[in-house]
């Protein structure tokens, strides 16, 4: 994995990394988050620019959940259990998700770049639902600005060490499923509460 990092990035530098998000955010087999941790540990090398890094890593993020989007108000559900599988988005996660949206769609659109599957259905069920863009763009890009900035850093701060990411995605990211939809149950709780209270005041 690493040396074809290296290679990737040699090859392609700033340009690669806003090309291999925006594929990777679309559906492509590509591992967003270990590729974000070592473009953050090339920075704390001196290979790369910490701030550009940030702003192009940014740009691919926002530019592959837009395409997303814009492919579920044109394309909708049928052509995501159609080619989803194809590009390891499977069924049961389309389900998990399609369930988390319809609960509370703003929040997974925020937190779901963490847990990876998720964010690449999210932005197409965003468009499917026919979110304003507004109101997708204020918790889709939010989102994907505090996803880039938490894995650039992170690798920038374990320099060496950021290979251990590699385990959170592998083992660990899939606990943050139940962990969301405890979340979201709270937060469905807590709105219903509140809406039940002033509809008595």
């Amino acid at each position: 994995m690493e040396q074809h990092l290296h290679y990737f990035i040699g090859q392609f530098g700033y340009i690669g990394i806003i090309i291999a998000l925006m594929g990777g955010i679309v559906g492509l087999p590509i591992p967003d988050e270990v590729l974000l941790t070592y473009v953050g540990y090339n920075t704390s090398t001196g290979i790369m620019s910490y701030p550009l890094a940030l702003g192009c890593s940014l740009i691919g993020a926002l530019s592959g959940i837009s395409i997303s989007y814009y492919l579920g108000i044109r394309l909708g559900l049928p052509f995501l259990h159609k080619f989803g599988p194809k590009v390891h988005i499977t069924e049961k996660r389309i389900e998990q998700t399609k369930t988390l949206f319809t609960k509370m769609g703003p929040f997974v659109l925020f937190i779901g770049y963490f847990i990876p599957g998720i964010r690449h259905v999210s932005a197409f069920l965003a468009g499917i639902n026919e979110y304003r863009f507004k109101k997708f763009a204020i918790y889709a890009y939010t989102g994907a600005f505090f996803w880039v900035f938490t894995f650039i850093t992170l690798g920038r701060t374990l320099g060496k060490d950021w290979r251990s990411v590699k385990q959170y995605v592998e083992h660990y990211s899939i606990y943050l499923i139940p962990l969301l939809v405890v979340c979201v149950s709270i937060g469905v709780y807590f709105y219903y509460l509140r809406t039940r209270k002033d509809r008595s005041s």
